[in-house]
C-alpha cells in the first residue's frame, strides 16, 4: 500500500453502539454494515460477541454477507472471548487488555507482568487458530511509555498482525500522539492503528497527528458516536485527509451524508446542526454577505463543494439576509421580483427576524406573494382527511388520505406518538413520489394554558438534496403538524419542478 493511503476501521457497530441509550437490533446492525461496505470502509468491527447471544448472532449474520471489507470482532485478552469471535465465523479478532497503572490497579487488579503475559497469550491463541489479529493496549496514552513499548514489542513477537493505540479517555493531544507513534514505529514492523475518543474535542486532530507520524489506519465511527463524548468522526477525519493532507482512503465521500442519516435514524442519536460535513447547517447560509458571496462564487464561503459529501447548499431567510439571497430563494420557486419588491420583501423579513421569529420558506413566499400581488403556490399535495388512534395501552396509529395531482392515496402507519404516526403515514405515501424525508421538527407554544395555541415548524428534504421549510399553527398539535408537513411537501415539489424546468431550458435552443 502507498504511504498516502489510510485504512478506515469503522467501529460504529461496536464502540458506536456503546453510546448511552443506543441498542441496535440485529437487522439494524446488518443494515448499517451493508451501508458501511457500500461507503468503502476497509474494516467493520461488527460487535463484541461475548457480551450476549444476540450480539454473537448479529456478528455472525454480518459475516455471512460476504461483504467486500474485512469483518472483525472485539475480544478481551481471554480465550473465551476469542472463541466467541470464532463462533461468528469471523477471521479477524481485535483483542485488548488495559496497560495503564490506573486500570491495572483499580479495574483489572493485576500487575504489569500479569497483563503482559495475558496480552501475549491472547495473541498466540488467536494466531494458533489462524485469525488475523489486531492488539490494543487499552488506555495506551496514559500508560508508562517504556512499559507500553515493552507490551507492543512482545505482542508483535508473538505474531500479532497489527497494533492499535487507543486514547481511551481522550486525554492526549496531537503533540503527544505524534511522539508516541514515532516511538512505536521505531520498535515494531507491523501496521499501526490509532483509536481516539473525543472527551476534549481532539479525536480527529489526534487521529490526523497519528497518521502524519506514520500510523496507517484509524478507528472511527459514523457521526462520531461512541461512549461519553464519542469517537473520531469518520466523515470529518476522511474529508480532512482528502482535502487538507493529500491522503487517500477508499471512502466514497458522496455517500457520507446518506450513511450519516441512516445511522442517526437507526440509533436515535440526532446530529447537531452545526456539525462539520454532515450537520444540517454545514452548507446552509443566511447572512447577506455570505449569500452574496456564495451566489457569485461558492468558494467564497464553502471550503468544499457540498456534492462531494452528498449534500446541497441551501439558503435561509432571516434578519441577517440580503437582497441577493432573498432573490435566489425566490427564484428556486420560479418567482422573479424587481429590485424595489426585493427591498420591500427584505424589510419585512428583517422585521420578523428582529422579533425573534424563525422564517420558513412558507413565510418568505407569503410575504413575496403579498408584495408581488401573486397567487400562492399551487397545492399539488392536498390533505383530504386523517384519523389518529392513541391511548395508554394502544400503539399510536394514523391513517392519512392525500390527494396528489387529482389522484387519491391512502396509507396507515404506527409511531411513538400520534404526531409521529401521522407524519410517517404521510411519508409512506410521498416516498414513492419523491422520497421526501422529515429532517427537522420543532414545536413551540404560542400561548399558555391547556388550550395553548401551538406552532409547528418543519424542514423536509428530498433524495436530490432539495430542502424546504414550513410551519402551521393551531390548538391541535397533530393537525398543526400534519398541515406543516403538507406545506413543506408542496414547497419541495415546486422546487423539484422548477429545477427540472431549468435543466430542460439548458438543452433547449
Amino acid at each position: 500500500m502507498s504511504e498516502e493511503y489510510v485504512r478506515i476501521y469503522d467501529t460504529t457497530l461496536r464502540d458506536g453502539e456503546q453510546t448511552p441509550g443506543v441498542t441496535l437490533t440485529a437487522p439494524n446492525k446488518l443494515k448499517i454494515a451493508i451501508q458501511l461496505d457500500k461507503l468503502g470502509v476497509d474494516v467493520i468491527e461488527a460487535g463484541f460477541p461475548i457480551i450476549s447471544q444476540g450480539e454473537l448472532e448479529a456478528v455472525r449474520e454480518i459475516a455471512k454477507q460476504n461483504l467486500s471489507c474485512e469483518i472483525s470482532g472485539l475480544a478481551r485478552a481471554e480465550k473465551k472471548d476469542i472463541d466467541a469471535v470464532m463462533k461468528c465465523d469471523v477471521k479477524y479478532v481485535h483483542t485488548f487488555i488495559a496497560t495503564s497503572d490506573i486500570h491495572l490497579k483499580y479495574k483489572l487488579k493485576k500487575t504489569r507482568e500479569e497483563a503482559l503475559q495475558k496480552a501475549v497469550e491472547a495473541v498466540e491463541y488467536a494466531k494458533s487458530h489462524g485469525l488475523v489479529c489486531e492488539f490494543s493496549a487499552e488506555d495506551a496514552t496514559r500508560t508508562d511509555r517504556e512499559f507500553l513499548k515493552q507490551v507492543y514489542k512482545a505482542v508483535v513477537d508473538a505474531g500479532t498482525d497489527r497494533i492499535d493505540v487507543p486514547d481511551t479517555v481522550g486525554y492526549s493531544n496531537p503533540r503527544y500522539v505524534d511522539s508516541l507513534i514515532r516511538d512505536l514505529r521505531a520498535i515494531v514492523n507491523v501496521p499501526i492503528s490509532i483509536h481516539c475518543h473525543d472527551d476534549f474535542g481532539l479525536a480527529v486532530a489526534n487521529s490526523i497527528a497519528a497518521v502524519e507520524a506514520g500510523a496507517s489506519c484509524a478507528h472511527v465511527t459514523i457521526n462520531g458516536i461512541g461512549e461519553r463524548a464519542g469517537n473520531t468522526s469518520l466523515e470529518e477525519f476522511v474529508m480532512a485527509l482528502h482535502c487538507l493532507y493529500g491522503k487517500k482512503t477508499r471512502i466514497k465521500t458522496e455517500l457520507l451524508y446518506e450513511t450519516s442519516r441512516l445511522v442517526s435514524s437507526l440509533t436515535g442519536i440526532v446530529v447537531q446542526p452545526n456539525k462539520a460535513i454532515i450537520g444540517e447547517n454545514a452548507f446552509g447560509h443566511e447572512s447577506g454577505i455570505h449569500t452574496h458571496g456564495i451566489i457569485s462564487n461558492p468558494l467564497t464561503y464553502e471550503p468544499i463543494n457540498p456534492e462531494m459529501v452528498g449534500r446541497k447548499r441551501w439558503l435561509e431567510a432571516g434578519k441577517h439576509a440580503g437582497v441577493h439571497g432573498i432573490s435566489a430563494m425566490l427564484e428556486e420557486y420560479g418567482l422573479t421580483a424587481s429590485q424595489e419588491q426585493l427591498k420591500e420583501i427584505l424589510a419585512k423579513v428583517k422585521d420578523l427576524g428582529d422579533k425573534g421569529k424563525h422564517i420558513t420558506d412558507a413565510d418568505l413566499l407569503a410575504i413575496a406573494s403579498q408584495v408581488m400581488r401573486q397567487e400562492g403556490l399551487e397545492q399539488r399535495i392536498k390533505l383530504n382527511d386523517f384519523v389518529v388512534t392513541t391511548g395508554m395501552n394502544v400503539v399510536p396509529t394514523a391513517s392519512v388520505r392525500l390527494v396528489i395531482e387529482g389522484k387519491e392515496f391512502v396509507a396507515a402507519d404506527t409511531g411513538l406518538g400520534p404526531v409521529d404516526a401521522a407524519l410517517k403515514a404521510i411519508q409512506k405515501i410521498t416516498d414513492e413520489l419523491a422520497n421526501i424525508k422529515l429532517r427537522e421538527f420543532r414545536l413551540e407554544s404560542i400561548t399558555g394554558g391547556s388550550d395553548a395555541l401551538a406552532e409547528v415548524s418543519i424542514k423536509v428534504e428530498d433524495k436530490d438534496g432539495h430542502v424546504a421549510s414550513a410551519r402551521a399553527a393551531g390548538e391541535d398539535i397533530v393537525i398543526a403538524s400534519v398541515q406543516a408537513m403538507i406545506n413543506g411537501l408542496n414547497r419541495i415539489m415546486h422546487k423539484r419542478t422548477m429545477n427540472k424546468d431549468k435543466e430542460l431550458r439548458k438543452y433547449t435552443v
